[in-house]
């Protein structure tokens, strides 16, 4: 079937700002959805819809890709998150679980988190055997003799449709324990399947009782030359050690020169995100490629599981909008607009980097007729709304963006879940 070709269609989005950086759109018009695809995009689209949708003075984006979720729900203890609840029903179409299955739970992962999701859920498998379990609580399950890589290759090539790449992690308690081992390999475990490597950088495991420190500011040095192009740098605004940001709070000498070798850049916002740290590495040069929430069950206020542990090391509430909890993709966004960026290049951040991280360009991230459906409609709002970072730093943002609902393969899902946050207004927190 010609998806091009006029009406009549099933839903027309009517009038809204349509911004597709992967075609270069940016402008009023109208999309079309026939059977669950893009049917066409363009002004006054000409014929029949079941359903017209008024659009007008909206954001009509493709899809939004979250790169850095959490979504194992209880398999991975407090940590993991419902799919949907940070998916579909948070305007996000598309979501990558960034290392809670592995080889020993994949197949639990595809029949229990990828299956009844009404979001597309990918993975960046991880290299430790043993994969997120309780947001890697237990740091002695993660040393180098507990990564197999050759089962783990075999894992990701029996489930290269959901296998986009290996995570691993790299920040001082994990240096201090084993040096770079488990690191390298990771790094084999990726070679071997070529996807690429997505590297956490900063906190994550306490420094062991009475050992000496490793030096964080060497973390970086040795990593970049383990990775190879198109590999991944995350968490670049860390407010932890170790990351982009060296000990005497510039931009570490060395980022330059991966960026230069083929090295990408995540947010991975989360927690432990640092407005103060942003806009250090921003002002240096350096603006990430891609946008992932890193929303988890310990830095939102979702219950634990029965069982689970009432403390995590890397426990922290997240506070983008101040006095508030919770907080979303979208509103990730806004605290990139809030540090200067563009909108056209956050968007760029949710959506065609994305296709181009996982390897999927022109399946997902796009707007392009005959491609699957997965739209993100956002209010785009003005005003003075607080921000605030877990350094309690307060940055006031003259615009928010606001999930309204999303199409996943041409089905409407309300923004609707409890997790994503009121803001609050500069002056009345």
């Amino acid at each position: 079937m010609d998806f091009t070709e006029a009406g009549p269609y099933d839903i027309v989005l009517r009038g809204g700002r349509v911004i597709d950086p992967s075609q270069g759109i940016d402008g009023i018009a109208d999309v079309a959805v026939r059977e669950g695809r893009i049917a066409a995009v363009g002004a006054a689209l000409p014929g029949p819809a079941r359903e017209v949708v008024d659009a007008s003075g909206r954001l009509v984006l493709p899809g939004m890709i979250d790169t850095h979720a959490h979504v194992y729900r209880y398999v991975t203890g407090r940590f993991g998150l419902d799919a949907d609840m940070v998916g579909v029903h948070s305007g996000v179409t598309t979501l990558v679980d960034q290392g809670g299955p592995s080889v020993l739970t994949f197949p639990g992962f595809r029949e229990y988190a990828v299956k009844p999701a009404a979001s597309r859920v990918l993975a960046f498998l991880s290299a430790y055997m043993v994969g997120g379990l309780e947001g890697h609580y237990y740091p002695e399950l993660y040393r180098p003799d507990c990564i197999a890589v050759e089962d783990t290759v075999r894992c990701g090539r029996e489930n290269a449709d959901l296998v986009r790449g290996i995570k691993g992690h790299a920040e001082i308690g994990g240096f201090t324990r084993w040096g770079n081992e488990a690191m390298r390999r990771a790094a084999m475990i990726a070679r071997e399947l070529d996807r690429p490597l997505y590297i956490h950088f900063g906190q994550l495991w306490p420094l062991p009782e009475q050992v000496a420190s490793y030096d964080p500011d060497a973390i970086l040095p040795e990593m970049i030359e383990i990775m190879r192009p198109g590999d991944i740098l995350a968490h670049p605004f860390t407010r932890h050690p170790g990351g982009f940001v060296d000990r005497t709070g510039k931009l570490h000498p060395v980022v330059r020169e991966a960026l230069a070798r083929g090295l990408k850049v995540d947010v991975g916002h989360g927690s432990h995100f640092s407005f103060r740290m942003a806009r250090l590495v921003l002002e240096a040069g350096v603006v990430p490629e891609t946008l992932g929430a890193d929303m988890h069950g310990y830095n939102t206020t979702i219950p634990k599981p029965r069982g689970t542990p009432e403390e995590h090391p890397d426990k922290e509430e997240m506070h983008l909008f101040a006095g508030k909890q919770n907080f979303s993709l979208a509103s990730a966004m806004t605290s990139m607009l809030a540090l200067g960026l563009g909108l056209e290049q956050v968007v760029r951040m949710v959506t065609s980097n994305c296709a181009e991280m996982l390897r999927m360009p022109g399946e997902i991230g796009t707007l392009r007729p005959g491609t699957e459906a997965d739209i993100s409609i956002l209010s785009d709002e003005r005003g003075r709304f607080l921000l605030q970072d877990n350094e309690g730093t307060q940055v006031v943002a003259e615009r928010l963006l606001r999930p309204l609902f999303c199409l996943r393969a041409g089905r409407r899902y309300d923004a609707d879940s409890v997790v994503l946050p009121r803001p609050v207004l500069a002056g009345a927190a």
